[in-house]
């Protein structure tokens, strides 16, 4: 099983990452902030202008250590990775596979969604049943579970999208119901995507952002192409293959977001307003949320297919393996992640 590592956060907009032997050097304004050895290290997660040199990038990609760049306000930039790595006939398999819709990934990968989605609801409830008074969560769970009844009826790619949207927006319209303290700064009327909003949307966007990072990492260290997908649309850029596998577990990036709000580990403080409207976590923000995160991936769960205990931040490599393992033809099925 595969040890799972630090990740390493850098916030400071005026941070400069070097190499030093074996050490990453992180200097802000030519003041040495600290220094750490690769070996303790999984990926760099940048959020600095500045970046890093070509030397550090080049050490990055030789120890396979995946190195994501982001503007300040959380916009994914670029990411650096050394060879491909995998086998050629597993990406072979993986395009000629994916050539062509698979109705039945696509099937299970959205009714996954929708199950785990349920699932959040049903364990608010159950820990505050009042939120139920009026019958609109009882409701909202119907209505997924009809989704996911209606997704193995339909025969086409645009079909499901359609059930899968207004799934989405059933959820949403209740999920600001899940907020039970600052309801005066923390509310969501619907997702707003690009630019978010409001601080809900803002930190939903920015843990999406680190969950598909992680699984296009994920996905790469087992030899698949993260660009190719088999439900997303291709696009220029664009990991659609990780945002596919990203579906079955929003649910851990949601729960996270009405948990840290509703212990207060959040305020309003945390948030910036931009002349454009989109709202963003500041610094002190981000470093809530990202410690909020690690302790998460720390968490161990039983996976429900390998029935074996694992930490929640390997979650997207043991997917990624099972992918891997569908395309070559060793299972029969790729089994989604289910919460249970």
């Amino acid at each position: 099983m595969r040890k799972l590592l630090n990740s390493l956060y850098i916030l400071d907009e005026t941070a400069w990452l070097t190499l030093d032997g074996e050490n990453i050097v992180c200097k802000c304004e030519d003041n040495e902030k600290f220094r750490m050895p690769f070996s303790n290290i999984e990926d760099i997660y940048c959020f600095s202008y500045f970046g890093c040199s070509p030397a550090l990038m080049g050490k990055c990609a030789e120890y396979g250590i995946s190195l994501s760049f982001f503007s300040p306000g959380g916009k994914f930039l670029a990411r650096v990775t050394g060879k491909t790595k995998g086998n050629i006939l597993l990406r072979k398999a993986q395009f000629e596979q994916f050539a062509s819709p698979n109705l039945l990934m696509i099937q299970n990968t959205v009714a996954a969604k929708l199950s785990n989605t349920r699932h959040l609801i049903k364990r608010s409830m159950r820990d505050n049943p009042q939120l139920d008074s009026d019958g609109m969560l009882s409701k909202c769970i119907e209505y997924l579970e009809s989704g996911i009844e209606h997704v193995y009826e339909m025969r086409d790619t645009e079909t499901i999208m359609g059930v899968e949207g207004s799934c989405a927006k059933a959820y949403f319209n209740i999920f600001d119901r899940l907020i039970l303290h600052q309801k005066k700064d923390f509310y969501l009327t619907s997702r707003t995507k690009r630019p978010p909003l409001d601080p809900v949307n803002a930190v939903l966007s920015f843990l999406y952002t680190i969950m598909t990072s992680a699984y296009t990492s994920a996905l790469e260290s087992v030899g698949l192409d993260s660009c190719y997908g088999f439900y997303h649309a291709l696009r220029p850029g664009r990991s659609s293959l990780a945002c596919d596998l990203v579906e079955e577990t929003r649910c851990i990036v949601e729960r996270l977001t009405i948990t840290m709000i509703n212990l207060k580990k959040l305020s309003i403080k945390d948030f910036e307003k931009q002349e454009s409207g989109a709202v963003m976590l500041n610094k002190d923000g981000k470093k809530k949320v990202l410690t909020a995160w690690q302790e998460k991936k720390r968490t161990t769960i039983i996976h429900p297919y390998l029935n074996e205990k694992i930490p929640l931040g390997l979650l997207p490599f043991v997917q990624s393996a099972l992918l891997a393992k569908h395309i070559r033809g060793e299972i029969n099925e790729y089994p989604c992640y289910l919460l249970k």
